[in-house]
């Protein structure tokens, strides 16, 4: 299941390339160049999100085979 940090991250992948979309239709470069900023940076948060949730995955699973 995602955590919150990988849903932000596909939402800002997702605006980012809206924007640039937007950008190349009304031949706005500045709009384009925020939206890669935007995509990048959401898939910089996604990677975050699901790095934690392996990790916290991991610790779980090491509790329950301690706890046999």
């Amino acid at each position: 299941m995602w955590n919150k940090d990988e849903m932000k991250g596909k939402v800002d992948q997702v605006k980012g390339r809206v924007k640039q979309s937007v950008g190349d239709l009304k031949n706005d470069e500045r709009l384009h160049s925020e939206g890669e900023v935007d995509e990048a940076g959401g898939e910089a948060q996604e990677a975050f999100g699901e790095a934690r949730r392996k990790v916290g995955n991991a610790i779980k699973e090491v509790g329950k085979k301690i706890g046999q």
